[in-house]
């Protein structure tokens, strides 16, 4: 998209240069808004007593516990429950549903990358398929305190963490099960050395063999930490099973490796 919500146009942060290149992804206003709740994480030095004050955080400032003083009426009531977390844990039950089309939407305002992929490839962005698309994330959207506001905070989150425990690793090998590489978008490349568009949120592991369950193959690669929007590992419990990272998609180059 020409515009985005972020330090960086589409066209950069998508790109395989990004990938070789990484730098810190900032989206507007988020760290100016809730600079409170920074200053805190800084005071804190244990992981878990972070992720512990975040959510609190998130449940205050979000009145996620006091529904009503956020304008919950009687009208509003089915969805009433849905945040952050539930937004994660139905992406974990099914990247193509209400809650996937929602964190889609997301990535697509924030980071100005189109969606390739929901229940059905997206080619077209006045077509059918992508206005089902579109229809899914309004109703996901439709009803919650700022569904959007508590995923930007997440992801600066998930930064922060990553700028303070590891400061000096821009990129994270990460992998994906597959059967054929035909099922994905290839850009170039020969032999065992591709160029991948991917959707512009994807699931990825740490685990080399847990990705071997999902596929014949493996692909591997370098993904900028600054593109990570979360992992099992920040905040434990949310995600369970496959050691997931939930990266920003775009164009990746890739290693195609046997089990």
């Amino acid at each position: 998209m020409p515009i985005n919500r972020c330090n960086l146009p589409a066209v950069i942060l998508g790109s395989v240069t990004f990938q070789r290149h990484p730098t810190d992804l900032l989206l507007d206003g988020v760290a100016e808004l809730h600079a409170d709740l920074f200053r805190r994480l800084d005071l804190v030095g244990d992981s878990a007593e972070r992720a512990a004050a975040f959510r609190d955080y998130v449940a205050v400032h979000f009145c996620l516990d006091q529904l009503e003083e956020a304008g919950l009426t009687d009208a509003s009531q089915q969805r009433a429950k849905a945040n952050w977390m539930r937004a994660l844990r139905g992406w974990s039950f099914d990247s193509d549903g209400r809650e996937g089309a929602v964190l889609k939407g997301w990535v697509e305002s924030r980071f100005g990358l189109l969606p390739r992929f929901h229940r059905e490839p997206l080619r077209d962005f006045v077509g059918p398929a992508y206005r089902r698309y579109q229809e899914m994330r309004a109703a996901g959207i439709s009803g919650t305190n700022a569904l959007e506001g508590q995923l930007d905070l997440l992801y600066a989150y998930c930064q922060y963490e990553f700028r303070r425990n590891a400061p000096a690793r821009p990129t994270i090998e990460l992998y994906r099960g597959i059967n054929r590489i035909g099922d994905h978008e290839v850009l170039a490349g020969d032999g065992r050395r591709q160029i991948v568009l991917f959707n512009n949120l994807a699931s990825f592991t740490r685990s080399r063999e847990r990705a071997g369950e999902f596929g014949d193959y493996i692909l591997a690669t370098q993904v900028p930490s600054a593109k990570i929007f979360f992992h099992y590992g920040l905040l434990p419990g949310v995600l369970k099973g496959e050691d997931e990272y939930l990266v920003v998609g775009g164009a990746y180059a890739v290693t195609i490796k046997t089990l």
